[in-house]
């Protein structure tokens, strides 16, 4: 190889440009999504060239994570991870590895495969109509309003070994001032039944969460949610990682397949 060839831009650079492509506007919005949720709440971050992590150094759902920046094919798998598990070696709970690519086999370095979930994005435009079941869609703004928010995704998902540590232990109410960071709450009969948010940053209007209680599900509460979040987006792209089951949902909202991550998880003691 040339050095006319070496030099040729792949995308996945130190030096590209977060604007390349909309995939890596979506990488890093991820990473700063996480971090600053983290950040709010007293936890520990890094970032280098190669991955962002962020760590609670206890059981957080799913913010305990290091999403790579660079692909793992081509390098030392072993030497690549060796900083994302030193980074995560104290504490307990779950963490995740989320790659926009496909990735070696990492079991035998102590992770579990979770799966591949769809990337999927929406260009800006007017938010579809949904039937009107009578939700009523209320912003977050204060601390009880985290509180509410908190439980609805916890209890909603559920991230079970969260829920005992409640309120406080997914969500600090100093998240309110960070205005890349936005929630709802889908109110039935003044009662929440669902949540979701919605982090912007680098051109890119991410889904965050998206959640709704099993009692109230089927309801169009989702539905609500994801037009109160396209209004919000305005002239940005939407994007979100989506579970396969709530991929039909979001395809009929208008969302478009891209690409799917790969996403793998080892417990801490």
């Amino acid at each position: 190889m040339d050095a006319e060839s070496a030099a040729l831009e792949t995308g996945w650079k130190p030096t590209t440009p977060v604007g390349d492509t909309l995939i890596r506007r979506y990488v890093y919005n991820h990473a700063d999504c996480v971090d600053a949720v983290v950040s709010a709440a007293g936890g520990r971050t890094l970032r280098t060239d190669a991955f962002a992590a962020a760590d609670l150094g206890r059981p957080s759902g799913l913010y305990n994570s290091a999403t790579l920046l660079q692909p793992l094919a081509g390098r030392d798998t072993a030497r690549a991870l060796a900083p994302i598990e030193e980074f995560f070696g104290p504490g307990t709970g779950q963490v995740l590895l989320w790659s926009p690519w496909p990735t070696p086999d990492l079991t035998g370095y102590g992770w579990k495969l979770s799966g591949h979930p769809p990337l999927l994005l929406r260009p800006p435009g007017e938010p579809p109509s949904f039937p009107d079941r009578g939700t009523r869609v209320a912003p977050v703004e204060d601390a009880e309003g985290v509180r509410a928010w908190e439980r609805t995704v916890v209890e909603g998902f559920p991230f079970e070994d969260v829920l005992p540590l409640l309120p406080g232990a997914f969500l600090d109410p100093a998240i309110l001032g960070d205005e890349r960071f936005r929630m709802w709450l889908a109110l039935k009969d003044g009662v929440p039944a669902s949540a979701a948010a919605l982090f912007t940053a680098h051109g890119i209007a991410q889904f965050v969460f998206g959640v709704t209680l099993p009692r109230a599900r089927r309801e169009g509460h989702w539905y609500a949610l994801v037009r109160e979040r396209l209004k919000a987006a305005g002239p940005l792209p939407s994007a979100a990682l989506f579970s396969d089951d709530s991929r039909p949902g979001a395809e009929r909202a208008g969302f478009l397949p891209l690409s799917r991550f790969t996403l793998w998880y080892r417990d801490r003691p």
